[in-house]
């Protein structure tokens, strides 16, 4: 009797097992996804457009049946409310509303907040947009990847393209936004730039603070100091702001130009800039980019942008529209490693450290550190008969393997190593249409 029930009971805890083991895998209801953005505040003319971005991807997924059967719905944060105020609604979102994956964030400051603690929440987080190399070169993480290149491979192909078109200038000066990425992106530019052309001298460091309105007192300094480049890896409301105040004390006249992440906002200041400011793109991202452009789903998502928001994709929607693209590879990943179950968090989040995708521009490799590998678009400013700002003409796409620091290394002391070689290797000139 004791046998008969000791297999009876046997068979019964097996039998929970495999349900228990089955539940686990089932696929959820909807795979919820929090995605951080700027909503408000001078950032938002960048973070607005991005959260359009997302709307577009997640529509259009959802609409071809999702991930695996599976619909996205997102969850909104806004990261103008402040740095302590977004880790509050991180964690809120993730604890009390068991989102396991999260988009986050614009700002590099952000970023190096959320990276720690996505870890030890265990829940998978994208670092979408932000560039500052640091986080993912002093720590290892499992949970937090970027789909996206950093501030080292931004920088350095910059450097690049200033000494192609313009390698005779003797000095510079800068004016970056005072936080995370305006010292990071400089600290970087500076130590390649001094590395290719060690005669250079830097005649002003400017670091305004984040959300600067007014930039007299460096625009001031700056007509003084007559330097031959002006850099500033600033963005946003920040750029725009000091753009207009540059041109109206005819900064542009003296000096040669170097903006980085103008991109984003050679739309909104319309002809305030000039032919021939150096322009980049933080990727190989343009509308107008001169191998995708007339891709028909490329055409066609430009096409949902402008009809959704009256205005032309810029670079953060393109870095979101990669970050939905990872993610779905990297779920798509995890279940062909599993034989097509469902995905634990862990599964995807190791799946996002070896992957390939497309967004609208060339391939993004991730590396084993869960660092993107991710050409870089540069051009010089061109008006225009078809629009009514400025175009990017003599481009050029800097190949990211040549210019992003290699796993294990500090990104400061690696680009000091970088010899002249790195300027012989050919990349093709692509003229504006």
């Amino acid at each position: 009797m004791k046998t008969k029930i000791s297999h009876k009971l046997t068979l019964l805890l097996g039998s929970l097992a495999l349900c228990g083991l089955s539940f686990a895998q089932q696929k959820p209801a909807e795979l919820k996804i929090g995605i951080t953005t700027f909503l408000s505040g001078p950032a938002s003319v960048f973070g607005v457009p991005a959260k359009a971005a997302a709307e577009i991807m997640i529509d259009d997924i959802n609409a071809k049946g999702g991930i695996a059967g599976v619909k996205l719905s997102p969850i909104f944060i806004d990261e103008g409310l402040g740095s302590d105020k977004l880790l509050s609604e991180y964690r809120r979102v993730v604890q009390d509303q068991d989102v396991r994956t999260m988009l986050s964030a614009i700002s590099s400051g952000n970023c190096n907040t959320v990276a720690p603690v996505a870890e030890d929440l265990k829940v998978l987080n994208i670092m979408w947009d932000c560039g500052t190399e640091k986080i993912l070169e002093e720590k290892k993480f499992r949970y937090v990847v970027r789909t996206q290149a950093n501030a080292t491979t931004e920088m350095v192909a910059s450097v690049i393209y200033l000494l192609k078109i313009n390698p005779n200038f003797k000095t510079i000066a800068v004016v970056n936004q005072d936080y995370a990425w305006g010292r990071d992106s400089w600290e970087i530019f500076r130590n390649t730039l001094l590395a290719l052309k060690p005669d250079v001298k830097v005649v002003g460091e400017f670091f305004p603070k984040f959300g600067s309105s007014d930039f007299s007192t460096e625009v001031s300094r700056l007509s003084a100091l007559k330097p031959d480049v002006i850099l500033s890896t600033s963005w946003g409301g920040d750029l725009d702001t000091f753009v207009r105040q540059s041109a109206q004390r005819g900064l542009f006249k003296q000096s040669a130009f170097v903006l980085p992440l103008a991109e984003s906002s050679l739309e909104r200041l319309g002809s305030t800039l000039p032919d021939g400011v150096i322009v980049g793109a933080r990727g190989d991202h343009y509308f107008l980019h001169p191998e995708t452009k007339d891709d028909a789903a490329h055409k066609q998502f430009v096409q949902k942008f402008k009809a959704k928001t009256d205005s032309y994709p810029i670079y953060s929607v393109y870095h979101m529209v990669q970050a939905f693209a990872g993610l779905k590879a990297g779920y798509e990943q995890a279940m062909k490693s599993n034989g097509g179950k469902w995905p634990t968090t862990e599964e995807v989040a190791d799946a996002m450290h070896n992957i390939e995708f497309k967004g609208f521009g060339r391939s993004i490799k991730m590396r084993a550190d869960g660092q993107g590998l991710e050409d870089q678009l540069l051009g010089v400013t061109k008006k225009s008969s078809k629009y009514p700002f400025e175009v990017m003409d003599q481009m050029m796409i800097i190949p990211a393997d040549s210019t992003t620091t290699p796993v294990g290394q500090k990104s400061p002391e690696w680009v000091k190593a970088i010899k002249s070689e790195i300027l012989d290797q050919k990349v093709k000139t692509y003229s504006a249409n």
